[in-house]
């Protein structure tokens, strides 16, 4: 055709492929959470102090983007929008966090990463109590989005209670942990229930922050303040909990990696890339993306880590896998509303062409980078 564009043609393309790469490429970031966590975990790093060291580092990356970048667009702070920011920054720094950490440390990364995707079954229910998902059970997709839910939590079941023989199909030597702490029974099920309860968490993160952005739309500010409150509440837990200066120290190796690696990666860039994709697919959309995550670290943990993969952990994701991307489907059948129209030049949703270098977002471009907001989902807005 000989009238067609085929700059533009692309460009449009490429906008509206932006949302899939920004989360595909937060999952590889993810993936290195996990990994880099473990490592720090072992040597000798508090998990108290780890989430106050993360969000510091967090906080120092985006605060001076935020300020300079959206000082003109910045809304009035209400003192509604201020105690939901402070939820924010307790539920996914601080209970979140927490409760991951210490579930790692009883299980393992490819555990952990595996057992995270019932997240977006936890989320699916979460959003259709506060009412942003509807569900009408004589509809196919309402149905495969029940179904796919179950099948979430039964996979997340079978993970936790069978382990079949070890699988080597990389044909790699594993290293047996002989500790207490990575070997027990019990502790393996009493970090299961962690990983659970830092799954709930963040969702109710999500389902909040979705809110917040509503009333507080300054997508680096608010992750800016997230990261501030962070940084105190887990302050006044780490104070609490742990009284010695010592576990205060630290050094040139991976205890200094962990909180610069989470807090720049999965923390500053996550929160504002989430924020900004979640306005316009919503959080199911965002959270569907955590299997990718699991595949990641699975290969990255029998290679650095020399992890045991077993039997009963593959078919328990598989499950999950599929009872995931059941919901998914139902949630892509949903009827999306009419978008307004958008003036670009008073900024666009978009997000940054090169999401993990922040710091090279021009001023004009600070909101946006490709993702123009053409469907914004029903109630919603934005996540190891």
């Amino acid at each position: 055709m000989e009238g067609q564009n085929p700059s533009g043609s692309f460009s449009g393309v490429f906008r509206k492929l932006k949302p899939y790469l920004a989360m595909i490429s937060l999952q590889f970031g993810y993936a290195g959470l996990h990994i880099v966590t473990v490592l720090c975990l072992k040597g000798g790093m508090n998990h108290y102090v780890l989430v106050v060291y993360r969000h510091a580092v967090a906080t120092a990356v985006i605060a001076p983007f935020a300020f300079l970048l959206e000082r003109k667009v910045r809304p009035k702070m209400t003192i509604s929008t201020f105690l939901k920011i402070m939820l924010l920054g307790l539920l996914e720094p601080v209970i979140d966090q927490n409760l991951y950490y210490v579930g790692l440390t009883y299980t393992s990364a490819t555990f952990a990463s595996a057992l995270f995707n019932i997240l977006p079954a936890i989320t699916f229910i979460m959003a259709i109590i506060c009412r942003l998902e509807k569900v009408k059970i004589k509809e196919l997709s309402s149905q495969a989005k029940v179904a796919g839910t179950v099948l979430t939590v039964a996979g997340a079941m079978v993970m936790t209670v069978y382990k079949g023989p070890i699988l080597n199909l990389l044909g790699l030597r594993h290293v047996h942990h002989e500790t207490a702490s990575m070997g027990a029974d019990q502790n393996w099920l009493k970090g299961t229930f962690m990983i659970i309860g830092s799954c709930t968490g963040w969702s109710a993160f999500f389902i909040v922050q979705s809110f917040t952005l509503k009333a507080y739309p300054a997508e680096l500010s608010l992750t800016a303040l997230i990261c501030v409150m962070g940084m105190v509440q887990g302050a006044a837990v780490a104070l609490v909990m742990e009284r010695g200066a010592a576990v205060w120290s630290i050094g040139w190796d991976t205890r200094l990696l962990g909180p610069v690696y989470s807090g720049i990666v999965c923390s500053g860039i996550a929160y504002y890339v989430q924020g900004i994709v979640m306005k316009e697919r919503g959080p199911v959309f965002v959270t569907a993306f955590n299997p990718l995550c699991m595949v990641i670290v699975a290969v990255l943990g029998s290679l650095i880590l020399s992890e045991e993969l077993r039997l009963g952990r593959v078919i328990g994701a598989i499950i999950i896998v599929i009872g995931l991307y059941s919901v998914v489907w139902g949630k892509s059948k949903d009827p999306l509303e009419s978008a307004p129209s958008v003036d670009k030049k008073k900024g666009a949703l978009e997000l940054p062409t090169a999401m993990i270098d922040v710091g090279k977002t021009t001023s004009h471009d600070h909101l946006t980078g490709g993702i123009v907001v053409e469907n914004p989902p029903r109630d919603t807005l934005s996540l190891k």
